[in-house]
């Protein structure tokens, strides 16, 4: 199967990144650039590997009477490079089709569940965010047709045959898998799309296709699980094993694209404004002495040094400022008592949204002066905007 594209203005899910030789982030093992499109190996591919050599040999020894142990082990093994082969040509085509429309940074990661394709920020669109999604089950149907028709003209047998005609019917089935209407899958990107071109809301639409991601994965269970068991069948445990994990995928992605549509929602509405605690400016060569004046004028907030060009370059911490005896108030600086501002560490009051995250998103520190037209009225915390879009206390 295939967790698909993550087509939109996010990051798509990562398996245990890892630092490269240069230090850029990577997954796995770097297998080179098809068509310019980086492609890596989950190390946790080769548990899918193990599986299905220890699950399918016994099957391909029955099938193949006389080939030995180690010989139905290699065929298992083939068996999984060639499904590896096609999820790989199934992200190929979703990653294709994107830079097609000029979207950046594909990357191309082979995985437990099979695959996915990440991209960089971009802006979509409802119908190219479903050609997309949609290329990578249409690539497996005509591989599946390919291979069908191959197998009609020569007729392969032995080993040939039977791993042809696995090829086939893998492919089939990845791309029908896929086409279900519920993220993560490819086919929840219909949902999506359909929701978000009647809405305007691409947000909604995830949160539509999340929901009946969700369903679906509710409904393997139910198939596989529920009903067997109140028809009173013997559990085959292969089977149970294998629901299980596919519906867990499916419930942990479709819940994942939910989190991500809320959060994105969230964002516009997260304002300076609303956020940020009182502050006020005093001038960065002051003694300690002028800030208790300053705030026996000034209401009850925090305290920025100024510099003369009216940058804001510190704040002044209440803790060192208390501890300051009396006798030494009016002759110590008041750069002693406050802590540096990052460079630039600077928002106007009326910023808002997706610009103000984008914004902070540049800076390296965690706190940053309010202006309202060059003068300070504020201090905003990083950690204030966090909880405000994942609405954490």
């Amino acid at each position: 199967m295939s967790a698909g594209p993550t087509p939109g203005p996010q990051q798509g899910p990562a398996e245990g990144p890892a630092e490269g030789p240069s230090g850029e982030r990577r997954e796995g093992i770097p297998l080179g650039s098809i068509l310019g499109v980086p492609v890596s190996l989950a190390w946790s591919w080769f548990l899918v590997a193990i599986f299905i050599v220890v699950v399918f040999s016994p099957d391909v020894a029955a099938a193949l009477p006389g080939i030995g142990t180690l010989a139905a082990y290699l065929v298992a093994l083939a068996y999984a490079v060639l499904l590896a082969l096609s999820v790989l040509v199934h992200e190929l085509a979703h990653a294709v089709s994107a830079k097609a429309f000029g979207w950046p940074g594909a990357r191309i990661v082979l995985t437990l569940w099979g695959g996915h394709t990440q991209f960089g920020s971009f802006n979509a669109t409802p119908g190219r965010s479903l050609m997309v999604a949609m290329a990578g089950p249409a690539a497996n149907f005509i591989l599946a047709g390919l291979g069908f028709a191959a197998d009609r003209i020569w007729e392969p047998g032995g080993v040939t045959g039977l791993l042809l005609g696995i090829l086939v019917w893998a492919n089939f089935l990845v791309a029908l898998f896929n086409v279900l209407p519920g993220l993560p899958l490819d086919g929840g990107r219909l949902v999506e799309s359909a929701v978000w071109r009647g809405t305007g809301s691409q947000e909604r639409g995830t949160l539509a296709a999340g929901w009946t991601g969700r369903v679906i994965a509710a409904g393997i269970g139910v198939y596989f699980l529920l009903l067997p068991a109140l028809r009173g069948e013997e559990p085959n445990l292969q089977l149970i094993v294998v629901a299980v994990l596919i519906a867990g995928f499916l419930w942990s992605g479709a819940s994942a694209s939910i989190a991500n549509a809320r959060l994105r929602l969230r964002v516009p509405h997260v304002a300076v404004r609303e956020l940020m605690q009182p502050a006020s400016g005093i001038p960065s060569d002051a003694r300690v002495g002028d800030i208790d004046q300053h705030l026996m004028r000034r209401p009850p907030g925090h305290v920025l040094l100024v510099s003369a060009a009216g940058i804001p370059e510190a704040v002044v911490d209440a803790g060192s400022l208390a501890a300051v005896p009396a006798h030494l108030r009016a002759t110590t600086p008041a750069s002693t008592v406050a802590r540096a501002l990052a460079p630039d560490a600077v928002v106007k009051v009326d910023e808002v949204g997706k610009a103000l995250i984008d914004h902070l998103a540049g800076i390296a520190g965690s706190e940053y002066a309010v202006l309202d037209g060059g003068n300070v009225v504020g201090l905003l915390f990083q950690g204030t905007v966090v909880n405000a879009v994942t609405k954490r206390r």
